[in-house]
C-alpha cells in the first residue's frame, strides 16, 4: 500500500483534515474517518472504490467500500436512512459476513439507541408513519400485500412471521412455530369450548392451531387483504371455516365478548397514542375471568426504530419499551401476570429467515429486482444483529382482568407435559 493509501493513524501532513475539498485521496480518507467515527470506531475497513482506504488497528470483520465520493457524502449527511438506501441500490458494496458487520457495528456505536444531537436532527427529517385508521391502512399494506408468495419463499411452512420458540437449539423452523404457538395457548390456559378474540393475525396460522388443537372458537381481525384471503382459504380447505372466522378490519373495531384476548405481532403497528384505546377495547371485550396475551417487538428504553427500516420496510412500526406498553393495562385496571423475553429466539428466527431467503434469492429476484433483493437481506440481517446484540427485545405479558382470582400459582402449566 503507498503513502497516499495509508491509514489516518499515520502523521502525514496529507492526513490533514483542513485540505482543501478536491478529487485526492487524502481529503477521501478523512471522510472516511468521520464514518468510522459516527459509528463508534468499529473494527470494520472503509474504502472507495479505486481510491483510499482506512484501515483498523485490529483485524476488521468486514470492508465497507463506497462507489464515490458522492455516496460517501450522501451517507455522512444522514447515515440512519441513506447506508440502507446505499447498500440496496448497490453503490455500498460489503466484503465479510453481513450479520457479524451490523453486530459490530451496533455494539460499537449508540446508534440505534441513545439520542446525540446529530440523531435528534434526523429525526425531525424522518417523521414516523401514523398508525390513523387510514395510516394503519396504508402501513400494512406497504409490508404485508406485496404478495404471499413472496413470504412463502423464506417463512417455512407455518407462515408464522413472528418470532418462535424454540425448546432446544436444534429445533427446527417449523418445530419452534409450533412449539411458541402451544407457549401462548398455555400461558391463555385455553380450554376446550372457549372464544378468543385475535388482534392482528397474520396468514392465520395461530387462529387455526388454537381452534384444531385446543377446541376453542376464534374471531381473528386484520387489516392486511393478502394475508385474510389466504387466511380464509386455508381455513376452509383444512375443514375449519366453522370454528375460526377471520374479518378484515382494524383491531379498533373489535366488540363483543371472549374468554381470551391475544395479539401476537401487532402492537408494533398500533402506535403508543394508541396503547390506552387498546386496553380499553381488550378489557371491554373481557369477561370477569377474562385474560390476555400480547407478543410484541421492544426495547429496553423508549426509542424509534430504525429510521431505514421504518422508512423503507416497516412505516408506521415502533418497537415499545415496557414501560410504555403500561399504557395498554394500567389505564384499563389489567393486571399483568407474567412477562418473558424471548429476544434470543428471535435472533434464531431470523437466522432460519435469512438462510431461506438466501436460497430463494433467485426466485425474489425474478419475482422484484436486485435492489429490492438486497433491501430485504439488510432487513434480516439487520433484525439478527438486533436481537443478538440486545438493541431489540421480545416481550410476551400475560394478563388479566382486576377481579380474576383464576390465575395460576405456579409456571407449572407452561413446561408440564
Amino acid at each position: 500500500m503507498n503513502a497516499s493509501n495509508a491509514s489516518l493513524g499515520s502523521a502525514s501532513k496529507r492526513d490533514n483534515p483542513s485540505t482543501e475539498p478536491g478529487e485526492s485521496p487524502v481529503r477521501d480518507s478523512w471522510l472516511l474517518s468521520k464514518v468510522r467515527s459516527l459509528l463508534g470506531d468499529p473494527p470494520v475497513e472503509f474504502s472507495i472504490r479505486g481510491g483510499d482506504r482506512v484501515r483498523t488497528v485490529k483485524a476488521p470483520v468486514a470492508r465497507v467500500t463506497f462507489a464515490s465520493r458522492k455516496s460517501l457524502l450522501s451517507i455522512l449527511a444522514d447515515p440512519w436512512v441513506r447506508f440502507g438506501d446505499s447498500y440496496s441500490d448497490g453503490t455500498l458494496t460489503i466484503e465479510g459476513d453481513l450479520v457479524e458487520l451490523l453486530e459490530t457495528i451496533y455494539r460499537s456505536s449508540a446508534m440505534g439507541d441513545k439520542p446525540s444531537r446529530m440523531r435528534r436532527a434526523v429525526d425531525l427529517l424522518h417523521r414516523p408513519h401514523r398508525n390513523t385508521l387510514a395510516g394503519s391502512r396504508d402501513n400494512i399494506h406497504h409490508h404485508y400485500d406485496i404478495g404471499n408468495p413472496f413470504y412463502s419463499l423464506w417463512l417455512g411452512s407455518t407462515m408464522a412471521y413472528t418470532c418462535a420458540y424454540y425448546p432446544t437449539p436444534a429445533a427446527t423452523l417449523d418445530e419452534a412455530q409450533t412449539a411458541k404457538m402451544d407457549h401462548v395457548c398455555r400461558k391463555l390456559r385455553l380450554r376446550s369450548g372457549e372464544s378468543v378474540v385475535e388482534a392482528g393475525c397474520g396468514w392465520g396460522t395461530l387462529a387455526l392451531h388454537m381452534a384444531r388443537h385446543y377446541g376453542v372458537r376464534v374471531r381473528a381481525f386484520n387489516i392486511s387483504h393478502e394475508q385474510v384471503a389466504y387466511a380464509r382459504e386455508r381455513a376452509a380447505r383444512e375443514g375449519l371455516a366453522g370454528k375460526v372466522e377471520y374479518v378484515e378490519d382494524d383491531y379498533r373495531s373489535i366488540s363483543g365478548h371472549y374468554d381470551a384476548f391475544v395479539s401476537v405481532g401487532m402492537l408494533e403497528h398500533v402506535g403508543v397514542r394508541n396503547y390506552p384505546t387498546l386496553g380499553r377495547i381488550a378489557r371491554a371485550c373481557l369477561g370477569s375471568n377474562g385474560r390476555g396475551l400480547i407478543h410484541s417487538i421492544g426495547r429496553n428504553h423508549p426509542a424509534r426504530l430504525q429510521p431505514w427500516i421504518e422508512k423503507r420496510i416497516f412505516p408506521g412500526a415502533y418497537p415499545p419499551a415496557l414501560s410504555e406498553m403500561s399504557q395498554i393495562f394500567e389505564p384499563s385496571d389489567l393486571s399483568v401476570l407474567d412477562i418473558e423475553n424471548l429476544r434470543l429466539h428471535y435472533a434464531q428466527t431470523l437466522r432460519h429467515w435469512l438462510a431461506l431467503y438466501e436460497a430463494a434469492a433467485d426466485r425474489v429476484r425474478a419475482m422484484f429486482d436486485e435492489k429490492f433483493v438486497r433491501m430485504w437481506r439488510l432487513y434480516l440481517a439487520g433484525s439478527v444483529a438486533g436481537f443478538s446484540t440486545g438493541t431489540l427485545q421480545l416481550f410476551q405479558v400475560v394478563f388479566a382482568t382486576a377481579e380474576n382470582n383464576d390465575v395460576p400459582w405456579t409456571r407449572a402449566h407452561l413446561y408440564g407435559s
